[in-house]
């Protein structure tokens, strides 16, 4: 018996594991959905799957240590999950730890936020497009009813961000983080308004400007490839959507600092990130070194000390759940439909990268390790956001959605 076999069968309750080891023997653990045939090319990986599993699982199922005889590996992650599930909090000497590592983790200033985002949102855009909508929203849609598609779904969540915007026509809008200009399009299409893009990916802003071209918005959208810390100008409204997860915990005072100089008087910020709904924590190092180097998912207590001192109002912060479970098993279906591509242009090492990297994130988030936070801010005391929320859900409310005072 090895150590990686005792783990299993003092672990496995729910559902059923049949391990199938290098040299054919086989052992099942637990019962029950869901069931996963997990067989090992090599004995040596499950010894450093046992002293590493956060970073050695990835790494091995890279490396073509492992394969699935039955079941997916969005599957197995879950069977894993349900069995070894983290504690919510932890001792003092961790979270010390965490306090200590973060920083070194998270070193973002200008010339290694740029490294940071190259070795992701420049790889080839043929891969985002396989996986993505066609408007190339790379972030967590909205599902609004069970059953729509992925496509009507990053619809639903562009609008339901203007709605949180509280648009009026000819504003100038600034987007941090714009990718390949989704919402600006969105914006400067339904809305009306003037909308100025950052970001740090060459990719992203050639394709974002031909996308423009393409639509003849060049008097309305334009996109630039520059750091929201040298960016100088002042707006009606801010969004950032996706982009928070790159900044790290010590440049959060100077992220806040910036929307609210950016923001004109009674202007409205929207900030959209993945945040943890446990206690502050480091990011998984498979996802740091082989996904997003520099990035850090946030506590909510991490963001809100960052945000008080800047004088801007908090308005609103609504938690989307399982709506990004749903959009990365989206995202993992459009790759797998693609996928044979792919391994040819870029390797099955790197196909089996991507593959994980989207189970794992999609397991996170059904287990509600991970959210989606959208936090509402004023620049202000003008109550220019309404003060009920039937704004945002207006086919369900016909309510006067002018601002007013109690």
């Amino acid at each position: 018996m090895t150590i990686f076999t005792s783990i299993l069968r003092r672990k496995i309750r729910r559902g059923s594991l049949e391990l199938i080891e290098p040299d054919g023997t086989r052992e099942v653990f637990g019962e029950g959905p869901p069931s996963v045939g997990w067989r090992f090319h090599n004995r040596r990986a499950m010894a450093r799957i046992a002293i590493d599993p956060e970073f050695m699982l990835g790494q091995s199922y890279m490396d073509g240590a492992w394969d699935l005889e039955y079941g997916g590996l969005a599957d197995l992650l879950k069977l894993l999950a349900i069995n070894f599930r983290q504690r919510p909090s932890r001792p003092r000497w961790q979270r010390r730890l965490v306090r200590w590592i973060q920083p070194l983790q998270q070193w973002n200033r200008l010339a290694a936020s740029r490294r940071n985002v190259a070795s992701h949102y420049d790889l080839d855009e043929t891969l985002f497009r396989a996986c993505l909508d066609q408007e190339l929203n790379y972030s967590c849609a909205y599902f609004e009813a069970s059953g729509i598609s992925l496509d009507a779904a990053q619809e639903a969540k562009c609008a339901h961000i203007a709605r949180k915007l509280v648009l009026q026509p000819g504003q100038r809008v600034l987007d941090i983080g714009c990718g390949w200009g989704s919402l600006a399009l969105h914006l400067a299409e339904h809305h009306d308004v003037s909308v100025t893009g950052l970001t740090l990916s060459t990719e992203q802003q050639r394709v974002a400007e031909e996308r423009i071209r393409a639509r003849g918005l060049e008097d309305r959208v334009r996109i630039l490839l520059q750091d929201y810390r040298e960016h100088a100008d002042t707006y009606d409204r801010v969004a950032s959507v996706g982009m928070f997860e790159h900044v790290g915990v010590p440049y959060y005072p100077q992220f806040f600092e910036t929307v609210r100089e950016r923001l004109k008087p009674g202007g409205v910020a929207l900030i959209h990130t993945i945040g943890r709904t446990g206690p502050p924590g480091i990011t998984n190092p498979w996802i740091r070194r082989y996904i997003f180097p520099g990035g850090y998912i946030p506590a909510l207590s991490e963001i809100m000390p960052a945000i008080e001192p800047t004088g801007l109002v908090l308005t609103d912060i609504e938690t989307l759940r399982e709506h990004y479970a749903t959009t990365l098993a989206a995202w993992q279906e459009r790759f797998q439909a693609q996928r044979d591509r792919f391994a040819d242009e870029k390797s099955e090492r790197f196909c089996r990268m991507w593959e994980f990297y989207l189970a794992a994130s999609e397991i996170a988030f059904w287990q509600r390790r991970m959210v989606v936070f959208q936090i509402q801010l004023e620049n202000g005391t003008e109550n220019v956001v309404p003060i009920t929320r039937s704004y945002l859900y207006p086919s369900a409310v016909k309510e006067p959605t002018e601002p007013g005072r109690p």
